[in-house]
């Protein structure tokens, strides 16, 4: 694995740190004031820390530091999370995800705003009161340090910090605290590729120290076991970084050694004489030096500070470190079994609850496969079927449960690309945070579900409609704190995002207790643009679905969140375009609700076979509500060329599927065929018209464009068992061209069925 791989595997584990550090923030803001989660909290921002420091990520590896030193003052009870240091906060959680992209990405982030959080952070943690605001431009200079604020009556003094901290690590100690180190490794240290002596130079970095190697527990070479540790280290360091500083170097490998951090008291410097140690500076870059010779090491007292030391201690370990490996390739061969039964042993009890990353491409190819296999045994089936008209023999009963093994295999594999929605629920927070401190309105989100799973395709595509509507939802549906006091609500308003499962789809909801939809406006504005006739009588539904027409817009001006006449149309296309329908319900004075039914997978889906003027087309069975047989009595003609079936003392408009698609001249008899009736985009109900069924079964997904082309009224193919390439009919365009959106048909599709 190359150093790109590994820094890919460090950026993902961000996302996974920063979406821990999100919802730990989120939880404290809500009032939980669990340890642990203060502890998650401080964790991800550390971890983040510390890999960004072994790639020199040094602008994300300062902000961090500042950001975690005011989480430790929460963590020991020294700073209270009140709601304004919450929300200093959860900006700098922002920031701290802006300079991870930008890191991964070779982007920038804005300056001024990270240097005004790192002052927030720093006075928050120096014991001063900030008003947590929106980010505002500073002067482009390095903020100063803040001088040491006297002690008050409890003991506790805070430290000041800064990025000056970072600038000038060469800067003399004044009176900095002393600590005696034991660092002892396990063999697993070195398992893992870490190297006690690059520690111990990454230590020599933040301050002045001196060092003791004991090698009393080496053995002669003849008994060396090449994986066994055998070296432990005795370190006096003098530092201003303190504990915190110093275990960062061990943060890594403290769970791979025996490490203890002692302070040493002022009286007790005597006490340094008993130890034998080598002088600093411990110049460890003497390491990829050659030597001829291993003179013996002989322990010094603090006053000889000579560099040829520490260069004599450098290849000391060269020469250690090259018997090791001299003894490593004369026992390869004899302790090669023995190492492979104990990495199978170790590998056996490590199996469980583990996890591994695969290539979304891997992933995508056996889903690919296991369709291929789907559509061979429909294949297989349909022979057999035809060829054995008991259909009892042996084959025939293999092949059923060759079925169920195959769907088993379908599931579970589609199951591995199943992902919750959490990642996309906790960016919407975000959002929320920055509309609402630009426009001035106090808001909060609520989420329920974030663990429902989607497939990952759907949820990558779920981010932008979702975005448009959370936006749309702050800045029409959310009223002012004044006018929302003036109504006798909270002034502080709610939107809640909420995702489930229902009847094989995923039904994700955004509510907000705003004003609702003002129709009488929108019906005005709709008017206003030529989008409906000024005499048309429409429904509240009706007007209700007018904000999804292409260029509408209610906004009075144009700003940096709406009224640019985009935004709920592109939600309506990227929802259709995931083959799902969205519905509006609002109560005016009591707000809105958005909801968006999607499939669960974009890979496969439950079908209705039906027969059209002799082609085969497959009707998603999500969409149909029931199927009937028409009955004359209940065929009602309304106008020159429109139908209605009467369905329990209701009338729905009758739709020839065939007629639309251009597959015949003229509409077909509805008392011959048989209707299903489909939930429409906007809630209403169609009865497509089909000449017959022929089954319900599970089809694999074939994009049509990728293959062919695009065809108005179709949303994909499929494979049938008999070979032929069924078509997937597009429910929502279909009922589109029943209210009068003809479908541009200018080629026929006998050939393609």
């Amino acid at each position: 694995m190359d150093m790109n791989e590994i820094k890919e595997i460090f950026f993902q584990e961000c996302e996974e740190q920063l979406a821990e550090l999100e919802s730990g923030l989120l939880k404290l803001n809500d009032g939980d004031r669990d340890p642990e989660t203060v502890n998650a909290v401080f964790r991800a921002v550390h971890s983040i820390k510390g890999g960004a420091g072994a790639f020199g990520l040094d602008d994300l590896v300062a902000f961090a530091h500042v950001f975690e030193t005011t989480l430790d003052c929460v963590r020991s009870n020294k700073l209270e999370p009140t709601q304004d240091v919450l929300k200093v906060m959860l900006r700098s959680a922002d920031v701290l995800a802006d300079l991870t992209n930008a890191a991964r990405d070779g982007g920038s982030v804005d300056e001024s705003r990270t240097r005004g959080l790192v002052k927030e952070l720093e006075a928050l943690a120096n014991g001063e009161t900030v008003q947590a605001s929106a980010p505002a431009p500073v002067a482009a200079k390095a903020p100063e340090a803040v001088a040491p604020k006297p002690t008050d009556d409890s003991g506790f003094q805070p430290i000041p910090f800064s990025f000056t901290d970072f600038a000038d690590e060469t800067t003399p100690l004044m009176e900095a605290p002393t600590f005696q180190i034991t660092f002892k490794p396990h063999a697993s240290l070195y398992s893992k590729g870490n190297e006690a002596a690059l520690l111990l130079r990454d230590l020599s970095r933040i301050g002045e120290m001196s060092i003791n190697c004991d090698m009393s527990e080496l053995p002669g070479l003849d008994k060396l076991d090449p994986e066994a540790s055998y070296f432990s280290w005795t370190v006096s360091i003098t530092t201003d970084k303190g504990e915190e500083g110093i275990r960062s170097v061990f943060e890594f490998a403290e769970w791979d050694c025996d490490l203890e951090i002692t302070p040493v008291l002022s009286d007790a410097a005597g006490d340094d004489e008993e130890l034998p140690m080598i002088p600093v500076p411990f110049d460890l870059s003497a390491l990829d030096e050659d030597a001829d010779h291993a003179p013996a090491v002989e322990a010094v007292s603090a006053e000889d500070t000579d560099v040829a030391v520490a260069v004599e201690t450098a290849v000391a370990t060269t020469q250690i470190a090259q018997s090791v490996n001299a003894a490593i390739e004369k026992r390869e061969a004899a302790a090669a079994p023995a190492a492979a039964q104990t990495n199978a042993n170790a590998a056996a009890n490590a199996s469980a609850g583990q996890t591994i990353r695969v290539d979304l491409d891997r992933v995508d190819r056996l889903i690919n496969l296991v369709g291929e296999l789907v559509i061979n045994q429909a294949m297989l089936s349909q022979s057999v079927i035809e060829n054995d008209a008991s259909g009892t023999s042996a084959v025939n009963m293999g092949l059923d449960e060759l079925q169920q093994l195959t769907r088993e295999i379908q599931d579970s594999v589609m199951a591995i690309r199943a992902q919750p929605v959490k990642p996309v629920f906790q960016r919407m927070s975000r959002i929320v945070r920055e509309v609402a401190d630009m426009i001035g309105k106090q808001i909060r989100l609520v989420t329920e579900g974030e663990n429902t799973e989607v497939d990952k395709t759907v949820i990558d595509k779920l981010a932008e409609p979702l975005t448009h509507m959370i936006r749309n939802a702050v800045d029409h549906g959310i009223e002012t704190p004044e006018k929302r006091e003036a109504a006798g609500k909270n002034p502080e308003g709610t939107i809640k995002l909420s995702a489930k499962h229902r009847s094989g789809r995923i039904l994700i909801e955004l509510q907000d207790d705003g004003a609702g939809i003002n129709r009488e406006r929108v019906r005005q504005k709709a008017i206003d643009n030529d989008l409906i006739a000024a005499d048309a009588n429409l429904t509240d539904e009706e007007i209700d679905n007018l904000i999804f027409a292409p260029g509408f817009s209610t906004a009075d001006k144009i700003s940096d969140i709406s009224g640019r006449g985009v935004g709920m149309d592109v939600v309506k296309r990227s929802i259709q375009a995931l083959g799902g329908r969205i519905s509006i319900s609002s109560r005016p004075g009591h707000g809105s609700t958005f909801t968006m039914s999607l499939p669960l997978t974009l890979a496969v889906l439950d079908g209705m076979v039906v027969t059209v003027a002799g082609q085969t087309l497959v009707v998603p069975l999500t969409a149909i509500v029931e199927t009937l047989q028409p009955e004359a009595k209940n065929i009602h003609s309304f106008g020159s060329n429109q139908r209605l079936i009467s369905i329990r003392n209701s009338f729905c408009p009758l739709v020839d599927v065939g007629r639309v698609l251009n597959f015949r001249p003229t509409q077909a008899d509805p008392v011959e065929g048989v209707a299903l009736l489909v939930e429409s985009e906007g809630g209403g109900q169609r009865a497509l018209m089909v000449d017959a069924i022929q089954g319900q079964r599970q089809v694999v997904i074939k994009s049509l464009e990728a293959n062919y082309t695009h065809v108005p009224g179709i949303a994909a193919a499929t494979i049938l068992g008999d070979g032929r390439v069924a078509l997937i009919l597009d429910v929502d365009a279909i009922v589109s061209a029943s209210r009068g959106q003809p479908l541009k048909q200018e080629m026929s599709l006998a050939a393609t069925g």
